[in-house]
């Protein structure tokens, strides 16, 4: 083995290339819980890219035989139930992964100096995985699918000048059709695919040129070198301290996925919904249209915005402001520390304040338009019915996290930040 290995070395640089990106990697001795998510969503990549490759094997991209081919896929393929479960949990475990790994990154300071870019592409990452879920979603053709399709798209359609010929281009048609399946299945199968794999590459790349962040959000790059190690004061490599850590989280989240795979698989209907087990029909509209639930606090801000002059460009205006605002956060704070365990009271209590909304948001987006009444008795509201008073108040909250932020993190009382880490 150490023959072979050399004889590959020479042609092509497998050790070097481990070392700098995992083997000798040097990273904090304090991570905690919270770098867990960083490891495992990388893995959930990796599960949804095999199980979407066998089910491609069954698949057919074909408005008369989709539907059909997904419960051949289910009731007569060897296992295809288990890797259907899979992909569809996988999906949605995807997203709660990468929301705790974002909500981490807003904990700890991770967007800050030098990390920008890192946090660009992390960004860039989840852009990709939202347009990856979307064209994915219509792939089953059922009622949901179809009409979920139906209604994002319509959205495009809204933009001023562009919007009717944008929305033609990404249906292929004009209307969801057998062009569009064929179209949404090429995109979530081959093109973003390939764009996630480059931006993930791109992302760890980034994060070990500068090296990783910490609980404390202390600099060990910035440490003496500890004679005995060569390495820094508070630095260990990544292998093997940080392969058996994350294989301990890696076994935790695969018994978690497990039982919502055997037992919970739809998840009350929040992972798979009861109208997609029904084929796609046109000509009959489903009583209440929702995307998936990681969609659902963006879609709540649609829905609360007003139209003006007839036109529902302003709610997607909104929308699309609420995910590209994430890029601006390495500037927008202005903090002298960099993680909560050294911020005042400002900065977290903002922080809760944009959790919360950003949860009832989700739960606002999932139950019909009727249902938000209940919770806005008592709040009068200009010119609005009192069923979108608390969407909109929660997404003014939402966005005030992000404006308000160059004021209060300036005034928020900090405590001192230490020079080494602590395990606190």
């Amino acid at each position: 083995m150490s023959k072979i290995l050399t004889w590959i070395d020479d042609r092509f640089p497998l050790t070097a290339l481990w070392n700098s990106q995992w083997g000798k990697y040097v990273a904090p001795k304090n991570f905690n819980f919270w770098y867990y998510f960083g490891s495992l969503a990388a893995f959930v990549l990796v599960l949804q890219i095999v199980t979407g490759i066998w089910l491609t094997m069954n698949y057919k991209p074909d408005a008369s035989k989709a539907f059909e081919s997904v419960e051949y896929i289910m009731r007569d393929v060897q296992w295809g139930w288990l890797i259907r479960y899979m992909h569809s949990s996988g999906a949605s475990m995807f997203f709660v992964v990468v929301y705790l790994h974002m909500f981490r990154g807003l904990m700890y300071g991770s967007y800050r100096k030098p990390r920008e870019l890192t946090w660009i592409f992390g960004c860039l990452i989840y852009l990709a995985l939202m347009a990856e879920a979307f064209f994915g979603y219509l792939l089953p053709w059922g009622q949901m699918s179809y009409w979920g399709a139906q209604v994002i798209v319509n959205l495009f359609s809204t933009i001023p000048v562009i919007g009717e010929d944008l929305a033609l281009w990404i249906r292929g048609d004009y209307t969801i059709s057998d062009i569009t399946l064929n179209r949404f299945f090429a995109f979530h199968v081959v093109a973003l695919p390939l764009v996630l794999i480059a931006l993930v590459a791109a992302h760890l790349m980034a994060l070990h040129e500068t090296g990783s962040n910490n609980p404390d959000g202390v600099e060990i790059k910035k440490q003496p070198k500890d004679p005995r190690t060569g390495l820094p004061l508070d630095g260990i490599y990544s292998h093997p301290y940080y392969t058996v850590k994350d294989i301990v989280g890696v076994i935790v989240f695969l018994a978690v996925f497990s039982i919502v795979v055997f037992f919970l698989p739809e998840m009350g209907g929040y992972f798979l919904e009861a109208n997609n087990f029904i084929p796609a029909d046109p000509l009959k509209t489903p009583e209440h249209i929702a995307p998936v639930w990681y969609f659902t606090p963006y879609y709540a801000m649609l829905r609360a915005v007003p139209s003006f002059l007839d036109t529902q460009v302003w709610g997607v205006l909104v929308m699309g402001a609420s995910v590209l605002i994430f890029f601006a956060m390495p500037w927008l704070d202005k903090s002298p520390v960099k993680s909560i365990r050294y911020r005042g009271g400002l900065y977290k209590g903002w922080l809760i304040a944009f959790v919360i909304s950003f949860l009832i948001l989700g739960y606002l987006g999932v139950v019909p338009v009727t249902v938000w009444g209940q919770f806005a008795e008592g709040f009068p509201f200009y010119g609005a019915d009192k069923a979108t008073v608390v969407a909109r108040v929660l997404t003014v909250v939402y966005f005030l996290f992000f404006l308000l932020m160059p004021w209060y993190t300036v005034r928020d009382k900090t405590k001192p930040q230490p020079d080494r880490v602590t395990w606190k």
